[in-house]
């Protein structure tokens, strides 16, 4: 750890290697994990329970008036009421994970009265430490890291996250595939969103589309993303997106043309686009709306943005 370093970040980089070197034994005897199942398709092994533990531990030692927003314990440590909340994902990719397919990572940010501050998102099977403090820039590894200097999407590297989930709205997604993948240079689905963001930070691909995150997902990213010269936002390209399971990232010339292709299928897209949208999938309004009640295209935890955010501890 550099002594140039926020205070904060330290702390975050020293409970993300803790973490990580949990992450890393388990890994020499994956198949000895024990694994539940949240739902279906979502997964928590005693890796991830292990991992949270210790970068709990970790950062309320060091601030025990901070207050935590955990992906397997929710809100039950730390400060209730504090302004200073982390937000932890101990192990994103938990899937890529059990199967032994290197492509996961710890994510760990800081949001000071709802803006993040501070980020550290570590790869513990590559040893890659990406951070960033608002305002200081963001670094791989202590070097500094840009966005990529791409203009065309033809030549450009996307990568996403392919819906898996009860109720996840596939024949949208697959209409957002058709749209982007004729007009990039690829597109790519390595399963850990945290990373996904990091890899858009260092420039190792040119933007990032994502429906049915959470905060803990892309809070740090979010930081590494917009410190590396990066945009982040929701579908439309508003700024205000954490709550709003929609993300989209990528240098500013990608992004920008990056919402002219999906800010259609965004759950903010005005009436006309969002019935040009249900044309083209082959439903009419009636069964759309009965499909998205029955599926939860629009769950409880999914309300518009300002409420969303009233209940967040941040």
């Amino acid at each position: 750890m550099s002594s140039n370093l926020h205070p904060m970040l330290n702390v975050a980089i020293k409970a993300a290697r803790a973490a990580g070197a949990i992450i890393n034994r388990a890994a020499l005897d994956v198949e000895s994990v024990r694994i539940s199942q949240k739902q279906v398709n979502d997964f928590v092994t005693e890796v991830d329970q292990a991992a949270e533990n210790i970068i709990i531990e970790t950062l309320l030692t060091a601030y025990p008036g901070h207050g935590i927003l955990a992906e397997e314990s929710g809100q039950a440590h730390g400060a209730k009421d504090s302004e200073f909340v982390w937000i932890i994902d101990p192990l994103d990719g938990t899937t890529n994970f059990i199967h032994g397919f290197p492509v996961y990572c710890v994510s760990i940010a800081l949001a000071v009265r709802g803006k993040i501050e501070q980020a550290v998102i570590y790869d513990p099977s590559r040893n890659d430490l990406f951070t960033a403090t608002k305002g200081r820039g963001a670094y791989l590894n202590e070097r500094r890291i840009r966005v990529s200097k791409r203009t065309r999407l033809g030549e450009s590297l996307i990568s996403t996250g392919f819906p898996f989930r009860p109720g996840d709205n596939f024949k949208a997604y697959l209409a957002m595939m058709a749209d982007i993948m004729p007009r990039t240079a690829g597109l790519r689905r390595p399963g850990a969103a945290a990373l996904d963001l990091a890899y858009v930070a260092a420039g190792f691909c040119d933007g990032f589309f994502e429906t049915g995150l959470s905060p803990w997902d892309i809070a740090a990213g979010s930081l590494l993303v917009t410190e590396a010269g990066g945009l982040i936002g929701n579908f439309t390209g508003e700024a205000d997106f954490l709550e709003q399971k929609e993300c989209l990232a990528g240098n500013p010339r990608i992004y920008g043309q990056l919402v002219t292709i999906l800010g259609k299928y965004s759950k903010f897209a005005g009436a006309g686009e969002k019935a040009a949208v249900r044309q083209a999938l082959g439903q009419d309004s009636a069964a759309t709306d009965s499909s998205e009640a029955d599926a939860g295209d629009a769950p409880a935890d999914d309300a518009a943005p300002g409420a969303a955010q009233g209940d967040a501890p941040f």
